[in-house]
C-alpha cells in the first residue's frame, strides 16, 4: 500500500476549524418499519461497500445500557438508516454483515459488532476499522471529524452524538449526523483506495 504525503500525521483543532462543513445530501432512506425494510433490502445485496456505524442512546447512569438503536449503511448517493429499536436487526440486514464480499467501513467499530450481534447473532466478515487502515498511510489523529478533515478536506458536526436516538421521532439535525458519519466513511476509504 502506498504512503501519500498529502496527509497529515497529526491535523490541529484550528486547521479542522477553517475548513468548510459538509453533510450528507444524497438519497436518503429511513427504515422504521418492515414494509420500508422489505422495499430496500434488495438494493444492499447489489453493493461492494458501505459506510457504516451505528448509534445508540447515551446512558448517564453508571451501570445503565441501552442496545444499538440505528445502523447506518451508506455509499456515495445513499444513505440507509435503519431504526433497529423498532424493526430489530432481520436476518437478511445480518446476512450482509456477515457477507465478506461486502466491506463495511467505519472507524471504532468493535462495540458497534459486539452491539449489533446482541439484536442477532450473526459471525461478523467483510469490516474494515479506518483507525487501523489508516495508519499505513502515516495517519495518526483516526477519530472520524479528524479523518474527514485530513483526508477530505472539510470538517462534520458531532453535535447530536449524544442525543437519544431512540425519541419516538428523530429530528432532522440526527438524521443529517447519522447519515453523514457513515457516508464520510465510505468517502474516506474510497479516496484511499483510489
Amino acid at each position: 500500500m502506498r504512503s501519500d504525503l498529502s496527509f497529515k500525521p497529526f491535523i490541529t483543532k484550528e486547521e479542522i476549524s477553517s475548513l468548510p462543513v459538509n453533510s450528507f445530501s444524497g438519497d436518503l432512506h429511513f427504515i422504521d418499519s418492515f414494509e420500508k425494510f422489505l422495499a430496500v433490502i434488495h438494493e444492499l445485496k447489489n453493493e461492494s461497500a458501505f459506510g457504516f456505524d451505528t448509534e445508540t442512546r447515551p446512558a448517564f447512569k453508571k451501570g445503565k445500557q441501552y442496545d444499538v438503536s440505528l445502523l447506518q449503511l451508506s455509499v456515495r448517493e445513499k444513505a440507509y438508516l435503519f431504526r433497529l429499536n423498532k424493526i430489530g436487526l432481520p436476518n437478511e440486514l445480518a446476512e450482509i454483515l456477515a457477507s465478506k464480499d461486502i466491506k463495511k467501513i467505519g472507524v471504532a467499530i468493535h462495540d458497534d459488532i459486539l452491539s449489533l450481534r446482541k439484536l442477532n447473532n450473526f459471525e461478523p466478515e467483510g469490516f474494515i476499522d479506518l483507525q487501523q487502515y489508516v495508519k499505513s498511510f502515516g495517519i495518526e489523529d483516526n477519530g472520524l471529524k479528524k479523518l474527514a478533515a485530513n483526508i477530505l478536506g472539510f470538517k462534520i458536526s458531532k453535535r447530536q452524538q449524544t442525543s437519544n436516538w431512540e425519541a419516538d421521532v428523530l429530528t432532522p439535525a440526527q438524521i443529517e449526523y447519522a447519515a453523514t458519519d457513515a457516508w464520510v466513511c465510505y468517502e474516506i476509504f474510497k479516496k484511499l483506495e483510489n
